[in-house]
């Protein structure tokens, strides 16, 4: 092996190089490809072969994988790499007769993957005083994103961020005030770029009530209760000079029908 690692962004090609030297003829040449993945380091599976000048490839990479310069050279290429592509390669090479162990050489080959576009979320209370949450989550990336949390307006200040996993970060706001208010970014990043998503928190504050304008509402309050206590005391005397109006005039009706005229004495005189 010229390499010991490689590394190539997902869907992009790579070459695997595999140099052997050898004395006999190329007829019986054998040539096998192994993959330990990730995933299953102790289980590996067969690449691609070369054996008696046929070649033999995984079905799950057929159209994928190649043998580059057969049979002078063992060197494979890999096309549209995936993340699944990852992991130990081993290469075998063979030329019976010649005598001795057959050559092996390994290769850890590493698949870059852009970080994907992060999902932002927020909860909690937006009212003065209250707690918000906001959470960022993204799918993937290797390698492992870094991800940060920052409030834009009216300047940019980072916030402090609590990692839950490699793929999500949370940063908590306590105690919100109309200061809180503003455009938040969540941006992750590895070596083959950023992606950001974003959140807009508006914070409610109730009006503050200003002496001047409490002092008003008072003194219109006294001037209600005043006028609704004059308006009480008019009607009282309205009422009460009614009544004694009505009292004289029954009682000059009764005086009026207590006179009474005794009938005329006449006398008369008889002869």
């Amino acid at each position: 092996m010229r390499e010991t690692r490689l590394e190539v962004v997902q869907g992009d090609s790579v070459t695997l190089p595999c140099s052997f030297f050898t004395t006999s003829p190329l007829s019986r040449l054998n040539i096998i490809w192994t993959l330990a993945p990730l995933s299953e380091p102790d289980s590996p599976t067969q690449v691609i072969v070369f054996d008696h000048g046929q070649v033999i490839e995984d079905p799950s990479l057929t159209g994928r994988v190649g043998f580059a310069g057969i049979p002078w050279s063992a060197d494979i290429i890999l096309n549209n790499t995936r993340l699944s592509d990852a992991g130990m390669y081993r290469c075998m090479v063979s030329n019976p007769p010649e005598t001795g162990d057959p050559g092996i050489g390994e290769l850890a080959l590493g698949v870059l993957v852009p970080p994907s576009l992060p999902l932002c979320l927020w909860d909690g209370v937006t009212d003065v005083g209250g707690t918000v949450a906001l959470t960022c989550m993204v799918a993937g990336g290797v390698p492992v994103p870094i991800m940060h949390w920052d409030k834009l307006e009216p300047e940019e200040i980072s916030l402090p961020i609590n990692m839950n996993g490699d793929y999500t970060g949370s940063a908590l706001i306590v105690n919100m005030s109309s200061q809180s208010s503003g455009l938040y970014r969540c941006s992750v990043t590895n070596l083959l770029g950023t992606q950001n998503c974003y959140v807009n928190l508006s914070i409610y504050s109730p009006p503050a009530s200003s002496p001047g304008i409490v002092q008003g509402v008072l003194l219109t309050l006294s001037m209600a209760l005043v006028l609704l206590a004059l308006m009480v005391l008019v009607l009282w005397l309205h009422r009460s000079s009614q009544d004694g109006w009505w009292s004289q005039g029954k009682e000059d009706e009764e005086c009026y029908n207590d006179i009474r005229h005794p009938p005329s004495l006449i006398k008369r005189s008889f002869v």
